[in-house]
């Protein structure tokens, strides 16, 4: 069976029920759901074969964009600690996993629900699927190259490689590749994580973008209150700073005095875009 699942088959529709029809390729019976459309028994249908979230078999003549030979994007639906991520794919009843085993050592770089990640899928011995995350070689065939051009604009960026000298992202409404070096952050992004980035640099040799989460000089020099706003929003929304930390701490994060962040902080609470208590601040 492990040659089936997660391939386009032609089965033949031998039976029915109220809710699928079924369909029997090499000695295996698939569910096909009525809702996509109607078959006669005896009619031959192409499918994509799988396994739902009870194991057991089913076929969807919907279009599938991620197979064990293509790569499509799948959004995170649930986290398990002791098993990995779960991904939706696309398919009817089932979201995939992506085993604890390819996801970053460190579970607070894990992806949280609502990230996304390139994925292929993967057939175990037991007939199990799963998601296995894009190498960096499969990016390079998806994504084209950056213009030199481009200084100083914001992107949307999808974080799908994480390594010491930094972090790498795809920018999915330019289809281009770039990288974020950890002097350009205040802290690691996670895998799959979507973020607003700025290009401050192009990489010739690679034809990739230099990007930075930090504002530009001059709005930290004017406007320390949207320096802590980007802060937050890059770190989930919440940080264990308020207006009663220590200055080293303050100054090791921000490299602004006490002083100057308490007054803004004081204007992003007054104008309602954050709060705080005794365990830090957060965005409302």
């Amino acid at each position: 069976m492990n040659d089936l699942l997660a391939h386009y088959i032609v089965g033949l529709v031998t039976d029915e029920n109220d809710q699928f029809y079924f369909v029997q390729k090499e000695g295996m019976t698939f569910a096909l759901s009525k809702e996509e459309g109607e078959h006669a028994l005896g009619q031959s249908v192409k499918g994509f074969a799988y396994t739902d979230m009870r194991q057991k078999l089913r076929l969807t003549t919907r279009e599938v964009g991620v197979t064990r030979t293509s790569l499509g994007w799948g959004i995170v639906t649930e986290v398990r600690k002791d098993l990995g991520v779960f991904v939706d794919t696309g398919l009817p009843d089932k979201q995939v996993v992506v085993s604890l085993d390819v996801l970053p050592e460190l579970k607070e770089l894990w992806p949280k629900k609502g990230d996304k990640l390139y994925v292929k899928l993967d057939v175990d011995k037991k007939d199990r699927l799963w998601a296995l995350p894009a190498f960096q070689e499969d990016f390079q065939k998806l994504a084209g190259p950056a213009y030199d051009n481009m200084q100083n604009q914001n992107l949307r960026a999808i974080v799908y490689r994480l390594k010491m000298n930094g972090t790498f992202v795809y920018l999915p409404d330019n289809n281009m590749l770039g990288f974020i070096h950890p002097n350009e952050r205040f802290s690691e992004p996670r895998l799959g994580q979507e973020l607003q980035v700025r290009v401050i640099g192009y990489r010739a040799v690679d034809r990739t973008l230099n990007l930075s989460l930090k504002p530009r000089s001059f709005e930290m020099l004017e406007n320390d209150a949207q320096m802590i706003l980007t802060y937050l929003e890059s770190n989930g929304g919440f940080m264990t700073l308020n207006d009663k930390s220590a200055p080293e701490d303050i100054k090791a994060t921000f490299g602004i005095s006490k002083g100057q962040f308490k007054k803004a902080l004081g204007g992003l609470m007054k104008v309602g875009k954050v709060k705080q208590d005794q365990f830090g601040t957060e965005l409302t």
